[in-house]
């Protein structure tokens, strides 16, 4: 999930419990840029009634250059989210395959 950028958690700036807030964790120059995209997929997540995160898992198992998606969460919640992305793929038309791609 981007170290929790596609999460969208950082839409916002960086929260202080948050593995970007350790000053041990070297922040990406395109951090702002990446953060940027997120928000626009954001828009479209909750048009197709979901996260980013399920948005981006999603993607992941449409893309047939992917073969096999990994997630991992720390909490039931996150899981549960990430289940989510079955039902989002069903969504992803070549339209908004073509909306994602513009977005990023």
């Amino acid at each position: 999930m981007a170290s929790g950028v596609l999460s969208g958690k950082y839409s916002q700036g960086i929260p202080k419990d948050s593995r970007l807030a350790k000053e041990s964790y070297l922040i990406p120059d395109d951090f702002n840029q990446q953060v940027e995209k997120v928000k626009k997929l954001a828009v479209l997540a909750q048009e197709l009634g979901g996260t980013v995160a399920q948005l981006a898992l999603a993607w992941c198992l449409k893309n047939k250059h992917v073969s096999t998606v990994i997630t991992g969460a720390t909490k039931v919640e996150q899981l549960m989210e990430n289940i989510g992305s079955i039902q989002m793929k069903l969504k992803l038309t070549d339209e908004v395959m073509a909306e994602i791609n513009r977005c990023l």
